[in-house]
């Protein structure tokens, strides 16, 4: 998909959309239409019209291959969304939406194609302008969460993580201060944090048009792989540590915001633990709850200081 397509406007958003206006239904073959909205995992016509300005051109729209596709594309990210924040199985998918196969192969398209990223990516840019921020982040924390695994996933892609008492996979995260996700890397979880970071920082950094100079870590983040990954980028890493004598659960500065990222994350029951044969699907299937988050803040009502009255 490219940007070399002008995307049309969006109708503003409105209590009930009569038809679609995704690239499907104004492009494809399908006459216009669209499901009832009925599951609290679907969007509003307020997010979907956030979405729709952010959606990837399709490549048989620029006619670089393929054909038309047959399926609504806000009814597949409503499935998408279904699946991640339900944790239903593929086959169980209700039948109001698509037929299963057709949404799985929809995932595994995008996937292949790094489609979700592209829609995630210009979703959390506008999230950050939206709080006059800067599109790309200067600053970012790294931190790991082990998870066990079902018996979907097989020998060869898990491990125990003795230090959690985890029989399954880790994964890696890098957000910006404000905990949005920047970069997931999903590992067996006997992989230490210092062995899976330098990866997680290249995939990130690679990127073009990337601004990060710092980033706080854990005491579990050192090692010469990582300190040479880290300046081959010019980024400055800054440890935070718990004070001597700390006990039990202690809030730490910098810290606390991927642990909560980390919590987001676990909101959607599919990631309460991990059911996916390949570590690639994990990954991506992060990133569709990532991308509920963003609909959800791009979305929310602004709080208005004047409706809390005079600071006391």
């Amino acid at each position: 998909m490219s940007d070399q397509l002008t995307i049309p406007a969006v109708p503003a958003s409105t209590t009930v959309t009569p038809e679609c206006d995704c690239y499907v239904h104004r492009f494809g073959s399908i006459a216009p239409g669209q499901r009832a909205r009925c599951y609290p995992s679907d969007m509003t016509d307020a997010e979907w019209a956030e979405v729709r300005t952010a959606m990837p051109v399709p490549a048989w729209l620029l006619q670089q291959g393929g054909r038309p596709e047959a399926h609504c594309h806000r009814e597949m990210l409503d499935a998408m969304r279904y699946l991640v924040d339900n944790g239903s199985k593929w086959m169980a998918m209700p039948v109001d939406f698509p037929y299963w196969r057709a949404v799985y192969d929809f995932f595994r398209r995008w996937r292949t194609y790094d489609y979700v990223r592209e829609l995630y990516e210009r979703l959390r840019r506008a999230a950050r302008e939206q709080k006059g921020r800067n599109a790309e982040p200067s600053a970012g924390i790294i931190d790991s969460q082990s998870v066990d695994a079902s018996e979907t996933v097989g020998e060869d892609s898990r491990g125990y993580d003795g230090g959690k008492s985890r029989d399954g996979r880790k994964r890696h995260i890098l957000t910006d201060s404000e905990g949005l996700l920047l970069e997931v890397t999903v590992t067996t979880a006997d992989v230490h944090d210092s062995k899976a970071a330098p990866a997680l920082l290249e995939a990130f950094m690679d990127q073009p048009g990337r601004l990060l100079k710092l980033v706080w870590v854990d005491s579990a983040y050192q090692g010469p792989a990582l300190a040479k990954a880290f300046a081959r980028h010019g980024v400055r890493v800054e440890v935070v540590r718990r004070s001597d004598g700390q006990r039990g659960f202690v809030v730490l500065a910098r810290r606390w915001v991927v642990e909560r990222s980390l919590a987001w994350m676990m909101n959607a029951r599919r990631h309460a633990r991990d059911y996916e044969r390949l570590m690639q699907h994990s990954e991506t299937l992060i990133t569709w709850a990532a991308i509920t988050l963003m609909t959800r803040r791009l979305t929310r009502p602004a709080k208005n200081p004047q409706a809390l009255g005079p600071a006391a």
